[in-house]
């Protein structure tokens, strides 16, 4: 097995910009250009093998084809493929948002999701939404909710380009406008929306809130995890990794080669590389996979060594 290439499935949600097309030239004439699913095999919206022997299959169908050995040990408390990746052009804010907890999806039969953000870049004063300022009562968050008064007290954080931001399930959030990032998740798509700015839909409608299923799931009180990478900096000699975020479900380190990356899966979890500059190229058994920025790998944690070699960064998760 060796590593391949993905093509995203892309997103139009309304308050998506161009960037993900003029910037990272992301093939899609969707206007505009909100996300592109780089790593998914979510039926909502699935990537597909660019490369390879199995290319032109969806991620789902590799999967099936390639067997558990193409995830990894690691991979085998799960019963489905456990994460997606996205890019995320937000020119305008998000609405304001939670996930399911664990708790919350054993009960209703739904997915659960934490997520984490990489801002790739930010315009100046950009800002985003994570967790509260204070403790609330769910009566408060539901008056608020009813009230349209939830602005005044929610948590909001400036961002720069390198910030991270670790969003555990039922943490109340939204991505601001302005602000371009990489969102590492769990294999879900279930949000609870429960304020949009009083903005309508494609169908000229106010977009539909969840506020009963939000008030269910939603913590209320500030984060408990500080904004920032989990781990320092580490000098390796050719790179420097920083781990960004580790979970159960993910874990996320950011490379910056200088020469080049040597790893080796090694039978326990799959890798997938989202190139966040130009110049880095996958070499593995005689073959070069060049990676321009944006572009996502996938190596099968049955794969043989490989290096990742060039002067760049990459975002490298695994499980």
């Amino acid at each position: 097995m060796t590593p391949f290439k993905l093509l995203p499935s892309f997103k139009d949600y309304l308050w998506g910009g161009t960037r993900l097309r003029d910037e990272f030239r992301k093939d899609s004439a969707l206007t505009p250009l909100a996300e592109s699913w780089e790593l998914s095999c979510h039926p909502d919206g699935e990537s597909r093998v660019a490369d390879g022997p199995f290319a032109g299959l969806a991620f789902s169908e590799y999967l099936e084809k390639s067997g558990p050995a193409s995830l990894g040990k690691n991979c085998e408390k799960f019963t489905k493929f456990p994460i997606m990746i996205k890019l995320i052009d937000a020119k305008e804010p998000l609405s304001i948002q939670v996930h399911p907890t664990e708790e919350y999806a054993r009960r209703t039969g739904t997915d659960s999701k934490t997520e984490m953000w990489v801002v790739l870049d930010a315009e100046p004063g950009a800002k985003l939404i994570y967790g509260f300022k204070q403790p609330l009562t769910q009566e408060e968050f539901s008056t608020r909710i009813c009230e349209n008064t939830l602005l005044e007290a929610v948590n909001e954080e400036p961002v720069r380009p390198g910030d991270v931001f670790f969003i555990e399930a039922g943490t109340l959030h939204a991505i601001g406008g302005g602000i371009l990032l990489a969102e590492i998740q769990q294999n879900s798509n279930i949000t609870y929306r429960v304020y949009d700015y009083g903005r309508l839909g494609p169908d000229g409608r106010p977009r539909a809130l969840h506020t009963e299923e939000a008030i269910a799931v939603t913590v209320l009180a500030p984060p408990t995890r500080p904004a920032g990478p989990q781990g320092d900096p580490e000098d390796r000699g050719g790179w420097r990794e920083t781990l960004l975020a580790g979970c159960p479900y993910f874990t996320v380190r950011r490379i910056e080669t200088q020469s080049a990356y040597p790893d080796s899966p090694a039978g326990d979890s799959f890798r997938a590389i989202l190139a966040v500059t130009d110049g880095l190229a996958i070499c593995s058994e005689g073959q070069r996979l060049p990676l321009q920025k944006g572009e996502t790998a996938f190596v099968p944690a049955n794969a043989a060594a490989y290096t990742v070699e060039g002067k760049g960064t990459f975002l490298l998760t695994t499980v």
